[in-house]
């Protein structure tokens, strides 16, 4: 195993993750792609984009809120603009910020008090995104740079045209900021690493309370205080899908009681310092079904087949062909089976480069190189016409093939909630156990 994992706290007796590195490198990686392009500057709204830049959070609340921006310079240091005191507090916090370059007025420092246009919710005639541009405008004539095109991420229509009345060439960032996060650093592979620890803790607890009366929105509610009480940021998401949910798979959770020999898939999506998880099981509950086992042997079999393929070198197209076709699987095209057979970069995002999808994939291919981390996942559904089976793995590639680091096991179908299980012919209470069901052929019963 060459990812080392390691409590969340600081010690002086080992050394962990280095957070000042990670900016570090996170910035250092920022500047060689913006260098590599035709870009003057970048531009960003987007939470992800932010943080990677400029080491600062204020919460999840605000991710949807486009109110944030930060600004980076060839050759320069990067300015974040927000809430006043969210600036204020980065000025007090985020030394890293503090490298001067104000204006008159201003602190000196790269935190400043600025917001944008909060979606449309201020009035169209407060000038909001006329103020967002100057202040971008400034920074770029500061720097000499007024006439080089700035790439933006995204942003709201008032500020795009905001920019342009500035003069400003503005173009899109977004592959920019892709570019330099498509490869991870040693601390970002660590990150991402416990973070998935702290699912395979999730998924533990999942298992030992799964049992037929529970239901999906229980699943969730679990789910999500294991994770908050080991110290997750947030928990973006956890999709419960349980018996005729399963296929078609509706990607959310809802209220339905499990039943006694229903398949039932999660996929928990949580942060760890910003760094994400998207991470499917699949269970059967109380039983399975032959139908159940096969789709399950089946989507297996796709994993495994990608899994052996990730190396340095090889590419998205590589892995895609080995999956099925949209047809197979009751799909009239790729567009239609989109995200079922699929993977994709996990970062501060769950949704990164590279993409792995038939889609796209076979025309243009991506490269994979090592320190690439990415989630493979595969669907099946069964003969039976409503139960299905979902698998995911996250891999971080190496120098010579790749690492899984979803550790919970996955390689059979695991059956839980059986309230007995016999061993040598004699009952016992207890509730079938992991170890059992993966060295014993447990037998049912109630």
């Amino acid at each position: 195993m060459a990812i080392r994992t390691y409590g969340p706290n600081a010690v002086d007796w080992e050394q962990r993750i280095d957070l000042d590195r990670l900016r570090t490198e996170r910035l250092r990686r920022l500047h060689t792609a913006l260098n590599r392009s035709e870009l003057g500057a970048l531009l960003c709204f987007d939470f992800a984009n932010i943080r990677y830049m400029s080491a600062t959070h204020i919460g999840t609340w605000a991710m949807d809120k486009l109110i944030r921006f930060a600004l980076l310079v060839r050759g320069g240091e990067p300015v974040v603009w927000d809430f006043g005191s969210a600036a204020r507090h980065h000025q007090l916090y985020n030394p890293w910020l503090d490298h001067g370059g104000g204006k008159e007025g201003d602190p000196p420092s790269g935190a400043r008090a600025g917001i944008s246009t909060l979606r449309g919710a201020f009035h169209p005639d407060a000038g909001i995104g006329a103020d967002v541009a100057a202040k971008v405008a400034a920074e770029l004539r500061e720097h000499g740079l007024a006439d080089e095109p700035l790439g933006v991420d995204l942003a709201e229509m008032p500020v795009l045209h905001a920019l342009k009345e500035q003069g400003i060439d503005v173009v899109d960032g977004q592959q920019v900021f892709l570019e330099a996060r498509r490869v991870k650093t040693p601390d970002e592979i660590s990150l991402l690493t416990q973070a998935c620890s702290m699912v395979d803790a999730a998924y533990e607890e999942l298992y030992a309370h799964l049992r037929p009366g529970v239901r999906e929105n229980e699943c969730v509610g679990l789910v999500s205080k294991v994770l908050y009480d080991l110290g997750s940021e947030y928990v973006e998401g956890v999709n419960a899908i349980s018996g005729e949910r399963c296929s078609p798979h509706p990607h959310v959770y809802s209220d339905r009681l499990i039943r006694p020999g229903d398949p039932a898939f999660f996929d928990i999506l949580h942060s760890h310092l910003g760094y994400r998880t998207c991470y499917y099981r699949t269970f059967a509950v109380g039983s399975a079904s032959p139908a159940q086992r096969d789709a399950y042997v089946r989507c297996r079999a796709y994993m495994d087949e990608a899994i052996a393929l990730v190396r340095p070198g090889a590419t998205t197209a590589d892995i895609v062909e080995v999956w099925p076709r949209a047809e197979e699987f009751g799909f009239p095209d790729e567009t239609a089976a989109f995200a079922l057979q699929y993977g994709h970069g996990v970062g501060l995002s769950i949704w990164e480069k590279p993409i792995f999808s038939r889609l796209v994939s076979l025309d243009h291919p991506e490269l994979l190189e090592e320190g690439m981390v990415f989630a493979l996942e595969t669907y099946w559904p069964a003969a039976d016409g409503w139960s299905a089976a979902r698998i995911e793995e996250e891999v971080v590639v190496t120098a010579d093939g790749c690492e899984v680091i979803t550790k919970f096991p996955a390689e059979e179908l695991l059956v839980a909630g059986r309230k007995y299980w016999t061993v040598g012919g004699e009952l016992n209470t207890r509730r079938e156990s992991q170890s059992h069901l993966n060295t014993r052929e447990g037998r049912g019963g109630r």
